[in-house]
């Protein structure tokens, strides 16, 4: 059985993107409150897989999260984008007029506040995780306030529904990093994703370059994320996932861009994952 380590408790989204990405495989969840915790859980050999959320279509990237890819061992082995439907939840006989509270993660509360807007009566209180403020409701007895979570959190902690899908754009989903250790060897002729981590000096033409590198070997830049290195005035980082149609190609291009980077670091080379729109 594979462990999965996921931030959050059971019932998070998190733990719906394994069920995703693991299918029919029997896996085991390992909760934890941070993803340095989840990492951490990772290299105590606690754990066999990671999940960790990068980024949303909404708010976009999780910043922190690059960082701390970069500065682990983990690699990433894979990904998958999950659609997410908020619903918000109470204990069974809590009726919606009852409700003077709702507890969730800042962000599931910023994708909901246009459903309370006619609600102005309740008051949005931020906590740590969605699924985790969905089990402080059971095991505190709380028949006043309410949590924004998933159904799989509603079931596991055996609340009712009161309102679903209250998320503002139903086209919201996240995506999320499958990480192991020392990464996951996919077969070179199946790879077609890779995610890379580099440096550049803040000169005229240094990421046009790189750019112009990857073009000329009909490399497609998915996403690219700059972030300014701390310490050092004026040089950016940059985490850039690439479309692969050609490993050789991906591979020439890895040693082009070589003598324009510093701290070139392949961070997963993996198989391109699906959107789940259920």
């Amino acid at each position: 059985m594979k462990r999965i380590a996921i931030q959050g408790g059971y019932g998070a989204f998190h733990e719906l993107a394994a069920q995703k990405y693991f299918g029919d495989e029997a896996i085991e969840i390992v909760p934890r409150d941070s993803f340095m915790e989840l990492l951490t859980s990772l290299k105590d050999q606690k754990s066999d897989y990671g999940i960790m959320a990068i980024e949303n279509s909404l708010a976009g990237s999780i910043l922190p999260n690059y960082n701390l890819l970069k500065d682990t061992p983990m690699r990433i082995s894979g990904e998958v984008y999950l659609r997410i439907k908020q619903n918000l939840v109470a204990l069974p006989g809590v009726e919606m007029s009852d409700i003077k509270e709702v507890y969730s993660h800042a962000m599931a509360i910023l994708q909901c506040k246009q459903f309370f807007n006619d609600y102005p009566y309740i008051r949005l209180i931020e906590s740590v995780d969605t699924a985790l403020s969905a089990r402080d409701l059971r095991i505190n007895n709380i028949k006043d306030a309410g949590a924004i979570a998933s159904r799989l959190a509603a079931e596991k902690y055996e609340l009712n529904i009161l309102a679903e899908g209250i998320e503002t754009n139903k086209m919201n989903y996240t995506r999320f990093l499958i990480l192991t250790e020392n990464g996951h060897m996919t077969r070179k002729d199946k790879v077609n994703k890779a995610s890379i981590h580099f440096a550049l000096a803040h000169k005229i033409g240094s990421l046009s370059k790189i750019l112009s590198i990857f073009s000329f070997h009909e490399i497609n830049l998915a996403k690219i994320q700059s972030m300014p290195i701390m310490g050092k005035d004026w040089e950016y980082q940059f985490y850039v996932d690439l479309e692969i149609k050609d490993y050789d190609m991906y591979e020439r291009a890895l040693e082009s861009i070589k003598p324009f980077t510093s701290g070139l670091i392949v961070m997963g080379e993996y198989i391109k994952g699906n959107v789940h729109l259920d």
